[in-house]
């Protein structure tokens, strides 16, 4: 059995502790919980039965592995910490705030032999799992991900809180180095950017548009695909997608009706980060390189510092 912490048990990582407790992970037992607000913790750590502590070094000699859910400056702090005392780390995303940090963690796993996951949720979509064998070079992508104001994220930029998500996606599913990018955005409640548009040519031809905001009156998480004779709409949020095709049948589209359109939606609504954890156990138990790694949480991290520079240059301009 892994034995598992996990630092920070505020909005998400609560969750990341009731997976671990809850929800039967194969081969994982939660022993212990950490945060700074000690009532927060108790509470926490009382319903799952575990241990807890307001400072996570108390955790060494207690963990083999941990959830780092931690604000976002906290990240290469906590992380390395626990990388540097042989303890696999699942980070939450994005990995790092620069580059060099989320290299020197990368560097650190590779050394120790441990595993350096990134929490990038929506690799582990089921929908997205599923999408992936339908999926023949697409030629443009279009990504929406809105949702309404936070105080809690205030502080950090909403390319690197909700687009992201999205860097790491389109990044993915391009499997292509990035040409071009442009991007525009701006303040608008907080201190950082609120929302952001983005317009990236990869060098295999592929051109994605992302737009995200957190000053929506309405959640929205989508992605459309589009590439040769098929358009492909999918729905993070229900788990859902449909496939547009021409029919085969007809030779020229009159309307509608000359177009297939096939629904999916898994069987079973499955919970993403309980897939996300369950990957992180199995590959420290079977040593094998996780799904998103520390290089793939680097990129989506390049990337998106790259588009905050961009719309700096927007701003100034």
């Amino acid at each position: 059995m892994i034995k598992v912490g996990v630092v920070g048990v505020g909005r998400l990582g609560q969750h990341h502790a009731r997976n671990y407790a809850f929800e039967n992970i194969k081969n994982s037992n939660l022993v212990a919980v950490c945060d700074v607000d000690e009532e927060t913790t108790k509470k926490i750590a009382k319903k799952f039965k575990v241990d807890y502590f307001s400072d996570y070094k108390n955790f060494l000699g207690k963990v083999d592995a941990v959830s780092i859910v931690v604000p976002t400056h906290l990240h290469f702090e906590v992380a390395k910490f626990f990388l540097s005392h042989k303890i696999h780390c699942l980070v939450e995303k994005p990995i790092t705030t620069t580059l060099q940090e989320a290299q020197e963690l990368i560097d650190i796993a590779y050394k120790n032999d441990l595993i350096l996951q990134v929490g990038h949720i929506e690799r582990f979509n089921p929908a997205i799992i599923e999408i992936q064998k339908f999926i023949k070079n697409p030629k443009y992508i279009d990504v929406n991900r809105l949702g309404t104001y936070s105080q809690r994220v205030s502080n950090i930029s909403v390319v690197l809180d909700l687009m992201v998500h999205d860097l790491d996606m389109v990044l993915f599913l391009t499997n292509s180095e990035v040409e071009k990018v442009d991007a525009a955005g701006t303040k608008v409640i907080s201190e950082t950017e609120d929302i952001a548009n983005v317009r990236i040519k990869f060098k295999n031809g592929c051109v994605a548009n992302i737009s995200a905001s957190r000053v929506s009156m309405e959640k929205l998480r989508k992605i459309r695909l589009f590439q040769s004779e098929s358009y492909i709409s999918l729905n993070y949020e229900d788990q859902s997608f449909k496939i547009y095709t021409k029919n085969p049948k007809v030779e020229k589209i009159q309307d509608l009706s000359d177009i297939k359109i096939e629904k999916f939606k898994p069987k079973k609504n499955v919970e993403p980060l309980f897939l996300e954890l369950t990957d992180f156990i199995y590959c420290i138990i079977n040593h094998k390189n996780p799904k998103v790694d520390g290089k793939h949480g680097y990129n989506a991290l390049k990337l998106a510092l790259e588009v905050r520079e961009k719309i700096k240059e927007f701003s100034d301009n």
